[in-house]
């Protein structure tokens, strides 16, 4: 009696879960809450709040109880600094620059920010950052070698050291990076995802926090120094989407855009002579089951709720990169501003 009366309670237990169904944003609704002379590509939540760093050595926090941005800059011998890469730990906010050379900071004592990584070479340019954990983090950039930099921390960000050649897949010549959006890197728990694009559209996979990598290629456009994926994100181990193009043709979009379900090893395309074209950042919408994505850059806003098999789009706003802090809320970045989206 006891076993069907439990089979019983199973039955109504799973008839009674609610089947997901997924939203259709038709709208988004677009708040300015900073507005400056910054182009800036790279921003970071710090719990409720928004960190970020843009051109002319401009960094900056949005405090959300205060409803108002406080913006630094720093005095490094007159250099004029871009910054496209940032990232947080629960107690510190980390920024690193493009070109040579290239500085990485984290904030010390009083907010005060202090260099912690400094690499000389002429090619050196570094794309994206992000961490495991409170204590371990990575970034990326363009080879200066025969492989993609990558430079690690195992100390909550105090010292970084780059990975040898010897223990990354080797790069093909023309193979690098962009700095579009901070979002050629993806991590969910110990794995990690490195996107790249040039000669060759391919994802670095590390399943163990950066000890050991595999390639793996990818359909999406390649062969140009303009062309390649400038975004990638994963829901879960197994579900992730990359996007790109090419920024100079933005109109193409026979090749932009592919999904992954097994991981980031095998890719396919979606969307194929469908709009839209080259994009600069893609993001899941967090607690959608993987299926509702947005992806945004010059060309405007676009809402997916298949999982990016299809995308509408929503708005003519142009920015360069967004992080959602809700299931339909937004921070997204572009150039001389910052914004609060509200998807409806």
């Amino acid at each position: 009696m006891f076993r069907y009366l439990f089979l019983l309670i199973l039955l109504v237990s799973c008839a009674s879960e609610p089947e997901f169904v997924p939203r259709n944003f038709t709208e988004v609704q677009v708040e300015e809450i900073f507005s400056d002379s910054v182009s800036i590509r790279a921003i970071t939540l710090m719990g409720r709040n928004l960190a970020f760093a843009g051109s002319e050595n401009t960094y900056g926090i949005y405090n959300y109880n205060e409803d108002a941005v406080r913006t630094s800059q720093l005095r490094i011998d007159s250099v004029h600094t871009e910054f496209r890469a940032v990232a947080a730990t629960s107690e510190d906010f980390f920024m690193l620059s493009v070109g040579n050379p290239a500085l990485l900071f984290k904030t010390g004592e009083g907010g005060k920010m202090l260099p912690v990584y400094l690499e000389e070479h002429e090619k050196v340019f570094y794309d994206s950052m992000d961490f495991w954990n409170d204590m371990e983090g990575i970034a990326m950039g363009d080879p200066t070698d025969g492989c993609i930099s990558v430079i690690i921390t195992r100390d909550g960000g105090r010292t970084w050291k780059k990975l040898p050649c010897s223990a990354l897949p080797a790069a093909e010549e023309g193979e690098a990076a962009f700095a579009a959006s901070n979002t050629n890197i993806a991590i969910v728990g110990d794995h990690t995802w490195i996107a790249t694009g040039g000669s060759r559209s391919g994802i670095l996979y590390s399943p163990d926090k950066g000890q050991t990598w595999q390639l793996f290629d990818t359909p999406v456009v390649q062969g140009e120094a303009t062309q390649g994926i400038y975004s990638i994100d994963f829901y879960d181990e197994n579900n992730g989407f990359a996007i790109g193009g090419d920024y100079t043709k933005p109109e193409q979009n026979a090749a932009n855009k592919a999904v992954t379900t097994d991981g980031g090893k095998t890719w396919k395309l979606v969307g194929a002579d469908v709009d839209p074209g080259y994009l600069s950042c893609v993001q899941y919408i967090p607690g959608r089951e993987g299926k509702e994505l947005v992806a945004l850059g010059f060309q405007g806003i676009y809402f997916s709720n298949d999982a990016g098999s299809t995308f509408n789009k929503i708005s003519e706003e142009a920015f360069y990169t967004l992080r959602f802090n809700s299931d339909s809320t937004a921070f997204a970045a572009g150039k001389n501003r910052i914004a609060k989206l509200t998807f409806k």
